[in-house]
């Protein structure tokens, strides 16, 4: 084994739970504190915890909370029926020249049919 490129080892590494449990190991850490051991990990206990490390409930609670305060905002849909609505309700101008090629196109076409 080569000198000075291996981390010192600690044969007496503290390991701290949050559930209060401590126990004696070997690490390159002189101490670590972890959420979960032995004594309080479901699959070991058979009773479910939860556990959010990443605040994923506070995450999902606060998504919830900003969706029930945007009710009042509308959707794409509701936005594009209304424009339509709109838009079909203004009348339209149409030039006596322009009038007139377009009643003939329309005859040409029912005449196809």
């Amino acid at each position: 084994m080569k000198k000075e490129i291996h981390p010192k080892y600690y044969e007496n590494c503290k390991v701290s739970c949050v559930c209060g449990n401590t126990f004696l190991t070997g690490s390159t850490e002189p101490e670590l504190k972890v959420e979960l051991c032995s004594a309080c990990h479901p699959f070991y206990t058979g009773k479910q915890k939860l556990v959010d490390t990443a605040r994923r409930v506070e995450k999902f609670e606060a998504k919830v909370k900003a969706k029930e305060e945007g009710k009042e905002k509308k959707g794409k849909k509701v936005k594009r029926a209304a424009r339509a609505a709109t838009r079909s309700k203004k009348e339209v101008v149409v030039r006596t020249k322009d009038l007139k090629r377009i009643t003939q196109v329309k005859l040409n076409k029912t005449d196809k049919k």
